[in-house]
């Protein structure tokens, strides 16, 4: 019998991508989401390849402000080796052309489908009934009727309400106890806690810009030192 510690995780991180995102420790404090046998708890939101290479998140939300292209879902599904929960529309796209783009993004290998705030009920109905991969929607204010989106075929809420989201969260599981959730968490740990504690099993987190990030490299180079490791 070994005399290690059951909690002891041996770490490996390599030389060449040490230099890499690592999303909030604070994050692993939520429950978790169990999609397909995999507990996804952070969920990266970008559509950027780079970052999508280099973070330890457990998942990708791949949503983002023009209308979703197959192509698009298929170059982060050749980039990622983690889940990608891809948007599909529901806002400037809708109707007939979001069940079209859902049933393709599961051809591709996507592990859920985000529909926004917009989308109606038959419409997501329709997804629902032709996907065996998560509906996902999305949620941005108290107006929504849950108990409907849910009878809909919602599989999971996407609760995006900036800085009432906590609120928002709370307010769905007074209604869902047990329902899925998955929550932007903010910019601190303050904020991520506080989302957690309002019941979100997983949690959003939007990372730095790789421009913003490339300055920390180009600051050394400026100095002639070598790149940063951390």
């Amino acid at each position: 019998m070994s005399d290690l510690p059951r909690k002891h995780r041996p770490v490996y991180d390599g030389d060449l991508r040490r230099f890499s995102l690592r999303v909030p420790p604070v994050i692993r404090e939520c429950s978790g989401i169990v999609v397909f046998g995999r507990r996804i708890k952070s969920v990266v939101f970008t559509t950027d390849l780079c970052i999508v290479r280099n973070i330890d998140a457990d998942a990708v939300l791949a949503v983002y402000p023009f209308t979703p292209q197959p192509i698009i879902t298929q170059a982060l599904m050749m980039a990622a080796d983690i889940p990608v929960l891809a948007g599909v529309g529901g806002g400037l796209t809708t109707g007939q052309r979001v069940v079209h783009l859902a049933t393709n993004a599961e051809m591709q290998g996507v592990s859920g489908v985000v529909m926004n705030a917009p989308t109606d009920n038959e419409t997501l109905h329709k997804v629902a009934s032709l996907v065996d991969v998560p509906a996902i929607i999305t949620v941005v204010n108290d107006q929504d009727d849950y108990l409907a989106r849910v009878a809909a075929g919602a599989s999971i809420f996407n609760v995006a309400a900036a800085g009432r989201t906590p609120e928002i969260v709370r307010d769905i599981r007074r209604v869902l106890p047990d329902f899925p959730i998955i929550a932007t968490g903010g910019p601190t740990d303050e904020s991520i806690r506080a989302t957690i504690e309002a019941g979100a099993n997983a949690i959003s987190w939007t990372p730095p810009a790789t421009s913003e990030l490339f300055k920390y490299s180009m600051a050394a180079y400026r100095e002639n030192k070598p790149h940063p490791k951390e």
